[in-house]
């Protein structure tokens, strides 16, 4: 059976709700999927109470939902996104780096709309992103693009991004956010596993994840839609080398008609699971 530990809903910049992600999920026949949302985690008590609600009226338990996270950071100018699998949604510590995660989203958005209006005189408000965004959700970088096409500012989001959503844009503004070491560090003391995503563009990645470590780190997501077998293979090695534990998923932001991004569809195997329950076990022991 097959498993997904890297899916996007609605409450980042996915197109699906927790419940239809549970529901394809369950349709595909997954054995475990881990909702990552960047900066949030509110999706994941929707999905498991409605897959409590599923399985109460089917009489078993159809799947399993791994509490999971995917933090938005920053080093030397470049976006790095670090995973958190199993953390204690309710530590004061991962609850504190969310909401200053969000707040940061939000100036963000504020600054560049500013930007937008005064220099390229794209009449957008707070309000015409915030209307695109789940009640609580994070705002993103698709949603701004989609509200500046909404209004005539571009053709279409691709354009909006390739004009206005990048670091060579007159207008854009980076956003505040944590560092990979403070989101390594919070994840594992809220009980988590950090994991570095998708590190095909990393071409410092071996150095990076030796410095990560010391902060807690303790997996490589291998297996990506980006990831080629040789890169799969290559990742492995280094997670043996240091005695690292594989992740993987389809990075799922999209319905069934963007097949590339639906869930489900990157082939991650089923020991992945096992081997992220042994470090979870793992870690539980440690810290007693």
């Amino acid at each position: 059976m097959n498993i997904d530990l890297h899916i996007h809903s609605v409450y980042s910049d996915g197109n699906l709700t927790p419940q239809q992600i549970v529901d394809v999920a369950i349709e595909k026949k997954l054995l475990a999927i881990s909702i990552t949302d960047h900066d949030n985690v509110k999706s994941y008590k929707i999905a498991q109470d409605y897959l409590d609600q599923i399985s109460e009226e089917k009489g078993k338990q159809a799947l399993e939902i791994i509490p999971g996270v995917e933090v938005n950071t920053l080093w030397n100018g470049r976006e790095i996104h670090i995973l958190g699998y199993y953390m204690d949604l309710n530590s004061q510590s991962l609850q504190d780096m969310l909401a200053y995660q969000q707040h940061a989203r939000s100036e963000q958005t504020t600054l560049l709309i500013e930007n937008l209006n005064k220099k390229a005189k794209i009449k957008i408000t707070k309000e015409d992103v915030n209307s695109l965004v789940q009640e609580e959700g994070s705002i993103g970088r698709p949603h701004i693009a989609k509200a500046i096409a909404n209004v005539g500012g571009a053709r279409n989001v691709i354009e909006a991004y390739n004009k206005y959503i990048n670091d060579k844009s007159p207008v854009y503004v980076k956003r505040k956010t944590v560092s990979p070491h403070e989101a390594v560090e919070t994840i594992y003391e809220s009980g988590g596993i950090p994991v570095i995503a998708h590190p095909y563009d990393l071409e410092f990645a071996e150095d990076f994840v030796k410095d990560l470590m010391s902060y807690g780190l303790r997996g490589i997501e291998a297996y990506h839609r980006k990831h080629s077998p040789a890169m799969i293979e290559y990742y492995s090695s280094m997670a043996e080398k240091y005695d690292l534990i594989l992740t993987g998923g389809s990075d799922c932001h999209g319905h069934k008609s963007t097949k590339q991004l639906f869930l489900g569809n990157n082939l991650v195997p089923e020991w992945i699971l096992h081997e992220l329950k042994k470090e979870k076990s793992r870690l539980e022991i440690a810290s007693n």
